[in-house]
């Protein structure tokens, strides 16, 4: 890979992760049984997992869920948001060179019960496994917006035939 193609790509994954963070930071709704909030992090990291496969997916997982919690004054969650993310990026992307669109559904549906079993886990931990069962129904949610919402951006894109 060349350097110009590196850097390139560095650039993209750097803009998307910014889109990422101003996109969940501009729709936050806050659960304040479980400390946390429900946003659209995961339409950046789909689309971009989707776009770009796994370890971009990784990446912008991993920053964008870490960067928003900082932003949004949660530092108890960054560990937990950073693996978390990082790896549903991961899988979200994985098998993302698929153009049938049941199985790149498939692995986001994957990526997702991977993410609210982890914050479940998470949530849990640190405030009890009452507040980890409340925190599934807004990870469900915000999963399956987080879906349909990437799907549509991604069927446009390949539309307008801006996706190789």
């Amino acid at each position: 890979m060349s350097v110009k193609i590196i850097k390139e790509r560095l650039a993209l994954l750097a803009m998307l992760t910014a889109l990422t963070v101003v996109l969940a930071l501009t729709f936050i709704f806050p659960v304040p049984m479980t400390k946390g909030y429900v946003n659209l992090l995961e339409v950046g990291i789909y689309t971009a997992a989707m776009l770009l496969g796994g370890p971009a997916g990784a990446i912008v997982g991993s920053v964008s869920g870490g960067m928003l919690d900082l932003i949004l004054g949660y530092p108890q969650w960054i560990i937990f948001s950073v693996v978390i993310h990082g790896f549903q990026g991961y899988l979200a992307g994985r098998w993302s060179g698929s153009k049938k669109m049941t199985t790149r559904i498939f692995f986001l549906v994957i990526a997702s019960i991977v993410m609210i079993i982890g914050y479940f886990f998470a949530t849990s931990f640190l405030y009890g496994q009452v507040a980890g069962l409340a925190s599934i129904i807004g990870n469900i949610i915000q999963n399956g917006f987080g879906i349909i919402v990437s799907m549509i951006v991604i069927n446009i894109l390949d539309r307008l035939k801006l996706i190789k």
